[in-house]
């Protein structure tokens, strides 16, 4: 998985993250292909300055024509989010690959409501910090997609399952 490079980094850094997306449904038990890591992080400056530094440092760029590092400028953010309709911010490694990151800052759930519940799920030695099954559900109504609409029956059968 050509994330695992940035969630040893993350770790590493104390980056401030839960995965969600498609990531997180896997590893919350479905099963589906998806090429893109998506995440959310706590907004706080020193904490996205850390998230875009490693990024930029493991090759990863904006499609936008935006400088990555304004990012981490609430007051930028803040119009990107207002007048550009920034649901996510996007980083990719390179036309020819699939390796893409998404930092959600448009979502129905605060990366600090998301941390209350996230469950830390090991894979060999690094802990991958992921958004409960409850809040992967609400994000994925909130997106209204046909693909979210058919994980969040997924997602629901697992939590069942888990409940036994």
């Amino acid at each position: 998985m050509f994330y695992e490079e940035i969630l040893k980094e993350f770790n590493k850094k104390k980056v401030k993250f839960i995965i969600v997306g498609g990531v997180a449904f896997n590893l919350l038990g479905g099963v589906r292909a998806t090429q893109d890591l998506d995440m959310l992080i706590s907004l706080d400056d020193e904490n996205i300055n850390k998230a875009i530094n490693i990024l930029l440092r493991k090759g990863y760029k904006t499609k936008q024509p935006v400088d990555p590092k304004d990012f981490a400028n609430k007051k930028i953010r803040q119009y990107w989010i207002k007048n550009k309709n920034m649901k996510a911010f996007n980083l990719y490694k390179d036309y020819k690959s699939y390796e893409e990151v998404d930092i959600i800052i448009d979502s129905p759930i605060s990366f600090k409501n998301a941390l209350k519940k996230a469950k830390i799920v090991k894979i060999d030695r690094l802990k991958i910090p992921v958004i409960s099954i409850d809040h992967l559900i609400k994000m994925k109504k909130a997106s209204g997609r046909e693909q979210d609409n058919f994980d969040i029956k997924e997602l629901r059968i697992i939590k069942k399952i888990k409940k036994l």
